[in-house]
């Protein structure tokens, strides 16, 4: 039985989720943040660890990047900043992961009986499409792309624990 749609939208969460990312965009478009740049570097490695966060999300992976080069100025051990760096990936990894097996299940299975996905789930072998899955999200999330991306491959493979993925996120932060 299908559950009555409560908008006009068939993806109301999703919809909701992109039109952040496009008002983030357009606040942080062309805007120079130097009092906040200056604040993080006085944090010192918890700077890098808030930059961590950052870097994971689409909207605030350049300035997060910006932030990490800065940082890695004034931080005498680059390897120490790093790991820092990489646990806060790793929490917003994470937030993006419950978040999606959580709060926007109900959207991808209905977006999963879509005929498009449809037709891509006959015609790919599920034993070769969880290792495409698992290799393609990892590049993403290894990659300055944004995180999102990656990480919502990685948590529509069901069979994936939290504890596998913290693993595997904090490795490719």
């Amino acid at each position: 039985m299908r559950k009555k749609k409560t908008s006009g939208f068939k993806y109301p969460k999703l919809l909701v989720i992109l039109l952040t990312f496009f008002v983030a965009y357009l606040v942080f478009q062309g805007r120079n943040y130097e009092p906040f740049y200056n604040f993080l570097i006085s944090l010192g490695y918890f700077g890098a660890f808030i930059s961590g966060i950052l870097y994971v999300y689409g909207f605030t992976t350049t300035t997060a990047a910006a932030l990490l080069l800065i940082l890695a100025k004034s931080q005498q051990n680059l390897l120490y900043m790093g790991f820092i760096a990489g646990f806060g990936g790793l929490l917003g990894d994470l937030f993006i992961f419950k978040f999606i097996r959580n709060v926007l299940d109900d959207e991808i299975k209905e977006l999963s009986r879509e005929k498009v996905i449809k037709k891509i789930n006959k015609k790919i072998p599920y034993s070769i499409k969880r290792y495409i899955i698992i290799i393609l999200g990892g590049l993403i999330i290894a990659s300055p792309l944004p995180d999102e991306i990656g990480v919502s491959m990685l948590a529509s493979m069901t069979n994936l624990s939290t504890r596998n993925f913290s693993i595997i996120s904090y490795l490719l932060n």
